[in-house]
């Protein structure tokens, strides 16, 4: 890949197949991650633990309260399957917005954003059980005496917030978040699938339509869902800026996602389309959504910084100092590895054209923002608690591993490429 433009014949009717030696290996690697998820639990079970204050009901409880491994089993399994259902959105929110800005040079790729929809189901579903099995280690506002005038841990702040954080209405909008944005994936790839089989610009039109459904629709969810599933956690805690800070991680994992699969399937000889151009492309969406990450981090940091108000400070407060400086590093790290990093690496137009640096950046951005998350979610759950070790390992491999299942699964079953799509012939003499 010398050269910018193509000159090699380029195959519009490609299908992926799955190689039955990466099946095999996906299958032993959720197998390992079983077994390390396994002996995690025995080693928070069997470890001793000392008192740690707040740990179990988070940083807002205001009681002392005994660790329970319960806790972290639970936050770890709640952040994965966050983490996951956001770059799974993520993937539906790009082909929707390509859709809506009438783009031409990622008609080529959209087919492995559109693959990444198909993993909703398994976290939606994943995300319910956790809730009912799991709430009340993960989430303090769950507690029913926290509502209770004659009980002396009654809490004005949390009862005031009854109307919005209450279980059933919870729930309600959990199952309308998945469902509004499985359906309207259903129904966009559709008419992608179809337009294989038509050269009709009519579900070309629709998957228009159906994408600004679908922006509008998230524009709200993505932010309010942020809310419930990560800023309930600090439950007394509040920011304006905290949806669209989640929404910035997902979009930016999400990226790197695409980027990471189009690497790896043109290394595999697949997506003959796809040449530097393209891959610059998805280079400054990286580099750029890196920094609008950090602008609405530092944003966030910066407004409560100088308001100094103690309700809005003890979230960052907690952070850099609290629980023994358990989060210190990490926090500095998250500084790091999400922004200076992909911010030098990406810098020049060489780099963003390499597929061997945008592989580096991909795989340490997912890293990062996994980080983020984990910086959002431990405090509020375990505090001092926190770690690295099996447990979070495994978890990790099986959510890795059974989304890149899901995603080559649904890539098996369609043309890798939208060979009918209106602007294709854009995407191949796609030039920058």
């Amino acid at each position: 890949m010398a050269d910018s433009t193509h000159h090699a014949p380029i195959v519009l009717d490609e299908h992926y197949t799955f190689p039955p030696l990466v099946r095999r290996n996906l299958f032993i690697a959720i197998g390992i991650g079983l077994l390390l998820f396994i002996a995690g639990i025995l080693l928070l079970i069997y470890a001793p633990h000392e008192a740690a204050h707040g740990a179990e009901e988070g940083a807002a409880a205001g009681g002392e309260h005994h660790f329970r491994w319960q806790s972290r089993l639970w936050t770890n399994l709640w952040l994965n399957n966050v983490y996951f259902t956001g770059i799974a959105a993520i993937g539906i929110f790009f082909v929707a917005v390509q859709y809506v800005a009438y783009a031409g040079w990622s008609s080529g790729i959209k087919r492995i954003p559109e693959a990444f929809g198909n993993f909703l189901p398994i976290t939606g579903v994943l995300m319910i059980i956790y809730f009912f099995l799991g709430g009340h280690d993960i989430f303090h506002w769950t507690h029913e005496y926290l509502y209770d005038t004659a009980d002396p841990r009654y809490d004005e702040i949390i009862a005031g917030k009854k109307g919005f954080l209450n279980t059933p209405f919870y729930l309600f909008r959990m199952v309308f978040y998945f469902a509004a944005w499985y359906i309207l994936y259903r129904l966009l790839r559709k008419e992608s699938l179809q337009e294989d089989l038509t050269k009709d610009v009519r579900h070309y039109d629709k998957s228009i339509v159906l994408s600004a459904i679908f922006i509008v629709i998230f524009a709200v969810t993505s932010s309010t869902s942020a809310w419930d599933w990560v800023l309930s956690i600090d439950t007394h805690w509040f920011s304006t800026m905290f949806g669209w800070y989640v929404f910035a991680s997902w979009f930016v994992a999400g990226l790197a996602t695409i980027t990471l699969t189009v690497v790896f399937l043109k290394e595999a000889g697949y997506l003959s389309i796809v040449n530097q151009n393209h891959l610059h492309d998805l280079g400054k969406f990286m580099f750029a959504f890196s920094i609008f990450w950090t602008y609405v981090w530092f944003a966030q940091f910066l407004l409560i910084y100088y308001a100094n108000i103690p309700e809005e400070t003890i979230y960052f407060i907690e952070r850099l100092h609290g629980y023994n400086g358990t989060y210190k590093g990490l926090f500095f790290i998250n500084i790091f590895i999400n922004f200076l990093f992909p911010f030098l690496v990406l810098m020049t137009r060489d780099a963003k054209r390499h597929m061997i640096f945008l592989k580096i950046v991909s795989i340490v951005l997912l890293v990062g923002h996994w980080l983020d998350f984990y910086l959002m979610m431990m405090p509020g759950t375990v505090g001092e608690n926190a770690g690295f070790g099996p447990l979070e390992i495994g978890i990790v491999m099986i959510y890795a591993s059974a989304f890149i299942l899901v995603v080559a699964t649904t890539l098996s079953k369609a043309p890798l490429i939208a060979k009918n799509h209106p602007m294709l012939e854009e995407s191949i003499h796609h030039e920058i």
